[in-house]
């Protein structure tokens, strides 16, 4: 289905150097990337332009528009988001989406890949030191900086800071004008070695799914659509909150299967039971 076909990916922010190997590899496409691509229009990490839609409402209109811009039938694009870890308190996490378009055959083929692998932070900078320990603790250099003059303005932005010399020259010349300095991460991908490496992770799960057809009409990318818990306890066999099963579904017949057990356990330990453990 996709053997020798041109993939376009939709990016202005170097993805394509971990998602054009897997895919080429993998899949057998021809991938190439438009140099005047501006996927800003659809938001950025710094707030100049508002992120107005969810992400997998961004995935579709990037595949979308980039497909019908550069007159091609076939895209991925990829979307992140930052901010507190759903479940796990006072860790920050990266929430990767992924997406192959295919316009020719009408599909839809969606990864996500959830990390708390990330740089991702801010902070009100008073003091040269306490800009040091920050960056230290951000990976700088290796993971560029954004200085501004206070958190969420535009007044003053510099982003991609990768040396010292340019982040103490920045931080003095803001905190002369304002007073303060507010430092975050720069999340754009090329920016960030951590967020590249959870977008190849994400690649590899779209691709496992790709490759995964459903058992009634042979579609590709028959995946995970649902979660149910209720695995009971091994000791008083209330039902607890982990995983029992997961349920497939293609998009394309809607045939469902519902696999029991993923987590190759069929009862779990005490310490995650309400009731045992509360």
């Amino acid at each position: 289905m996709f053997k020798n076909r041109n993939l376009l990916i939709a990016t202005k922010h170097k993805k394509e150097r971990v998602i054009s190997p897997l895919m080429e590899n993998c899949l057998g496409v021809k991938c190439f990337i438009p140099d005047d691509f501006d996927t800003d229009q659809f938001g950025t990490f710094t707030g100049e332009v508002e992120r107005k839609d969810d992400p997998i409402a961004i995935l579709r209109k990037k595949a979308q528009i980039a497909m019908e811009k550069y007159n091609c039938d076939l895209a991925v694009s990829s979307e992140g988001s930052f901010g507190p870890h759903p479940s796990i308190f006072f860790a920050h996490a990266d929430d990767e989406l992924i997406m192959l378009a295919d316009k020719k055959n009408n599909l839809e083929i969606i990864a996500r890949e959830l990390s708390t692998e990330t740089n991702f932070n801010g902070s009100k900078i008073h003091t040269e030191n306490q800009l040091k320990e920050f960056a230290k603790r951000a990976q700088f250099p290796s993971h560029s900086l954004i200085l501004r003059n206070a958190k969420g303005s535009d007044k003053i932005i510099v982003k991609g800071i990768t040396d010292w010399e340019t982040l103490l020259h920045s931080f003095h010349e803001i905190k002369q004008l304002f007073g303060t300095a507010y430092a975050e991460t720069d999340m754009r991908a090329m920016h960030n070695p951590s967020r590249m490496n959870v977008i190849e992770k994400a690649t590899q799960k779209l691709i496992d799914k790709i490759n995964t057809y459903c058992p009634n009409c042979n579609t590709p990318g028959f995946g995970i659509t649902d979660t149910k818990t209720g695995l009971p306890c091994n000791s008083c066999g209330f039902k607890t909150r982990s995983i029992l099963s997961y349920i497939y579904t293609c998009k394309n017949c809607s045939f469902s299967k519902e696999e029991m057990y993923p987590n190759k356990k069929k009862s779990e330990d005490p310490m995650y039971c309400d009731v045992c453990n509360p």
